[in-house]
């Protein structure tokens, strides 16, 4: 199969399960570092907080996977899941955003791996800047609140990127763009509660985001209401009123339940191999898990 070919053939068996994909060239790698270093270097992204929060970006492909040629880059819609916490004889309902599920990382692996092994190439997950090799392969575009998305499936979405030893075949590369919708719509940047979203920049004030407010471990600054907390981690705010998001916000899934004594130990920080193995499985089947650490403060601030 020509190098085209099985790239198509990748795109077209994951479109038939509802995710996209592309195959782009292993050089543009690079490319992201580039882009990456240029935002450090005009200070558009704080050099403490990248060193502290994105050092785990592998931009060494050579190191993860020696002769590797191509980067799929793929990306699935996914619901927003509603977790329900019991204390103190309430209950209290809260929402985790969509990207934080693995739900489908397996099943697109899974496909990749059909595909790659009937030709003798690998496979290999690879921590890279997902939003801006999404938006760079073609299947996305930005928003104003610097979130990606995609036609036809809004922000709502798991991106996912691979490295492999496939020839890459043909492909553009595009600049980071703002979608066409945002030109006019200032909703997002209207609903952001902590003014992360400006109009005078293409990135957002990270410092400033409530996904990385509460995905941090250091205490919540003073000028943060407890009111503008929305979701168990992330933040949902400006995706919730985005026009091209309207035919998804209504899309939430039940996910766990924990008891009153689940959700004391909990907000008690109990660490993962000291509680209940149902309540683990809980947490580990809402991918929380690897969130313990910041759980009892942000869930104390939800129900404030």
């Amino acid at each position: 199969m020509v190098p085209d070919e099985e790239a198509a053939l990748i795109c077209a068996k994951l479109e038939e399960r509802g995710y996209r994909g592309a195959v782009v060239p292993i050089e543009h790698v690079a490319q992201l570092k580039r882009e990456v270093e240029e935002r450090l270097s005009q200070k558009e992204i704080d050099a403490g907080l990248y060193e502290k929060y994105l050092t785990y970006f592998k931009f060494d492909v050579v190191a993860t996977l020696p002769g590797a040629r191509s980067i799929i880059v793929t990306v699935a819609p996914q619901p927003q899941r509603n977790a329900t916490f019991h204390f103190n004889g309430q209950s209290y309902s809260v929402i985790i955003p969509p990207t934080y599920y693995h739900d489908t990382d397996n099943p697109i692996r899974e496909i990749l791996q059909g595909i790659l092994g009937s030709s003798g190439c690998q496979l290999h997950p690879i921590a890279l800047p997902v939003k801006l090799l999404a938006v760079g392969s073609g299947i996305a575009e930005y928003g104003k609140n610097n979130i990606a998305y995609v036609e036809g499936m809004g922000s709502f979405l798991r991106f996912k990127a691979f490295l492999s030893d496939m020839p890459p075949g043909r492909s553009d590369w595009l600049e980071p763009r703002v979608m066409d919708e945002c030109d006019s719509c200032k909703a997002c940047l209207n609903a952001c509660l902590t003014r992360a979203i400006v109009p005078d920049r293409f990135l957002i004030h990270a410092e400033r985001c409530i996904t990385f407010l509460n995905e941090s471990t250091d205490e919540f600054p003073e000028w943060l209401d407890p009111a503008w907390h929305n979701s168990l981690i992330g933040c949902m705010k400006c995706q919730l009123v985005c026009p091209v998001n309207k035919q998804f916000v209504k899309w939430v899934e039940q996910g766990e339940d924990f008891t009153e004594a689940e959700t004391e130990l909990i907000l008690n920080g109990v660490l993962l191999d000291r509680l209940p193995p149902e309540t683990a499985h809980k947490l580990n089947r809402s991918y929380m898990a690897e969130y313990l650490d910041v759980l009892p403060r942000n869930l104390r601030a939800l129900m404030k």
